[in-house]
Formats: C-alpha cells, sequence, structure tokens
C-alpha cells in the first residue's frame, strides 16, 4: 500500500499514530511531499529526529523541500537503486529514502516523476537569525534538465507527478501569509512546474509547501492529510 501526505518539519505525531491505527508493514510507502524535517538539522538532533522514523513499520519515500538540505550533499547518504529510480539511503535508517530530482519511480503498472524543491519564503528571516538555510532549496538548471529529457523519454506522459511545491497557475492564494509581500517572493520554481504541466499528460499531481489539503482539478495539495494513493478515480 502507498500513502501520502505534506510537509511534517520533523513533527511525526501523524505518522506515529496513524501506524498506530491501521495495519501497516515496512512494504507499505509513506510519501512525504518536502519539508520532512529529516535533514533541516545536524549532528545529534538529526538523528533523534530521524530515528522517530525509523522506529515505525513504515517505508518513507521523501521528496526535497526548502526547509532542508539536499540528501545528496550529506555524506552519510549512499545512492541505490529503487523502484526504477535513484534514491538516497544512511546505512543506520533503511526505511528512509530520498527521491533524487528528476528520477522516475514505478509501483507495479504505475510510474511517478519527481521534482522537488522551491523557494523558502522565510528565507530573510532565517539569514537574519543565523537559521539553517540552503541555497540549492530550489530546482538548479541541471535539474531542470534533467527532469525536460525525462519528460521526452516518457513521451510527455506520466501517471503521478510528485512535487514540493506547485504550477504557478494552480497556487492556493488562501493559504497565503499576508506578512509576506508576494511580489518579492521569487516563484520561478512555480512559473518553471507550469511550462511542465502545460507538456505533459498526467493523472494525478500531489504536492505539499502551502500548509493547505486543497483539491484543483488534478492536482493535490496535502499538508496533515494523509491519503491512501489513487490512479484512476
Amino acid at each position: 500500500m502507498i500513502y501520502l501526505t505534506g510537509d511534517t518539519h520533523g513533527e511525526f505525531s501523524r505518522l506515529q499514530y496513524f501506524c498506530y491505527r491501521y495495519d501497516v508493514a515496512p512494504k507499505d510507502i509513506m510519501i512525504i511531499l518536502g519539508d520532512s524535517g529529516l535533514n533541516y538539522y545536524q549532528g545529534d538532533k538529526a538523528k533523534a529526529i530521524k530515528q522517530q522514523l525509523a522506529e515505525l513499520p513504515l517505508t518513507f519515500f521523501v521528496i526535497h523541500g526548502n526547509h532542508e538540505a539536499r540528501a545528496s550533499t550529506i555524506k552519510s547518504y549512499e545512492q541505490e537503486e529503487w523502484h526504477g529510480g535513484t534514491v538516497y539511503k544512511e546505512k543506520a535508517y533503511p526505511n528512509i529514502l530520498f527521491a533524487k530530482d528528476g528520477e522516475v519511480f514505478t509501483f507495479g503498472h504505475v510510474n511517478m516523476l519527481v521534482i522537488g524543491g522551491a523557494y523558502s519564503i522565510d528565507k530573510y528571516i532565517r539569514l537574519q537569525y543565523g537559521w539553517h538555510w540552503f541555497s540549492d532549496e530550489q530546482p538548479s538548471p541541471e535539474i531542470k534538465a534533467c527532469v525536460e529529457k525525462k519528460i521526452e523519454e516518457l513521451n510527455h506522459t506520466v501517471d503521478i507527478v510528485l512535487s514540493h511545491t506547485a504550477p504557478i497557475k494552480y497556487e492556493p492564494v488562501e493559504s497565503f501569509i499576508p506578512e509576506f509581500d508576494q511580489s518579492q517572493i521569487d516563484k520561478s520554481t512555480e512559473e518553471w512546474l507550469n511550462t511542465i504541466e502545460d507538456k505533459l499528460d498526467y493523472k494525478k499531481w500531489y504536492c505539499g509547501h502551502y500548509h493547505i489539503n486543497k483539491q484543483i482539478d488534478k492536482i493535490r495539495f496535502l499538508f496533515d492529510d494523509i491519503i491512501k494513493l489513487k490512479v484512476d478515480d
């Protein structure tokens, strides 16, 4: 079984309750659509956060967000082939897998294209106070090229897109924080995702980032909801 949820930011009580409430097993997969909180800190604090998920009877498949370091930049992670795509995994936490952006993962007859990353609206607050901010939070030109090449290889057809943010045309404006001036926010990733969405034939698109649970056409925003993956509905 495959499940999806939105940003957890290192707070896993809903996942712990889900495992307690339902009959899940390590072969079941929980997709976290970015900002998991697992790679925001380093050292002992990061280990304590990861240990919480390591103790749960699920496999966690994590998309890159914007409030976390890329797993590819952390020495303890190793690349591994998983369901046809590349993931990053630490030996100490074998049930936590970070997806490489631009990869396609296949589960049975369903294929999923992963596009992580976004801009942090709190970037300058974090820099001002010396909190962690990651300069590679958004997809690089190389990642964008990889995604576009993969779409060409797929003949512009994929079952599911998993991303952190969404194409700009679908932005849930009601979730915007009034204190942040939207004209000052870098929306280049969302604008690029617009071009991807325009030329891609897909069945479902799931994303997080906006801390809202909402459906717009084939786009599903997830925050604290946990849903079972469906393709043909």
